[in-house]
C-alpha cells in the first residue's frame, strides 16, 4: 500500500472542516489538516488575493480518484485544486495508522 496527501483549498474554514468531516466519516481519509492560509492567484483576467483554508488529507493512493470525486461534489469552486503528493517516506507505524482507517 502506497499512502499519498491530498491537496485543496477552501474558502472558507466552515467549508474545509465540512469537506474534512466527510473524507473521515466515509473513511476515505485517515487524518485530513488544515491550514489558514493566503492565496494569490491569477483568475479571470486578474490577480486575486483570498484567504483560504488549506486540507492536507492522509489517504491510501489507491483512493486518490474517489476523493477527488467526492472533493468536486462538495466544494463550492468552479476549479477546486486537487492534487496528489506521493510520500516517499513513512515510518511504519503512520502507515498503518491510514491502512486501518481508510476502506
Amino acid at each position: 500500500m502506497k499512502a499519498i496527501i491530498v491537496k485543496t483549498t477552501c474558502a472558507s474554514k466552515e467549508e474545509a472542516k465540512y469537506i474534512a468531516n466527510i473524507l473521515v466519516k466515509e473513511r476515505l481519509a485517515a487524518c485530513v489538516q488544515l491550514n489558514e492560509i493566503e492565496s494569490i492567484y491569477f483568475w479571470k483576467d486578474e490577480i486575486c488575493s483570498d484567504n483560504e483554508t488549506l486540507l492536507s488529507i492522509k489517504t491510501k493512493k489507491e483512493l486518490f480518484s474517489k476523493v477527488q470525486s467526492r472533493i468536486l461534489e462538495l466544494h463550492s469552486y468552479d476549479v477546486p485544486q486537487i492534487i496528489e503528493i506521493e510520500i516517499s517516506n513513512i515510518s511504519e507505524d503512520y502507515l498503518k495508522f491510514i491502512k486501518e482507517n481508510t476502506i
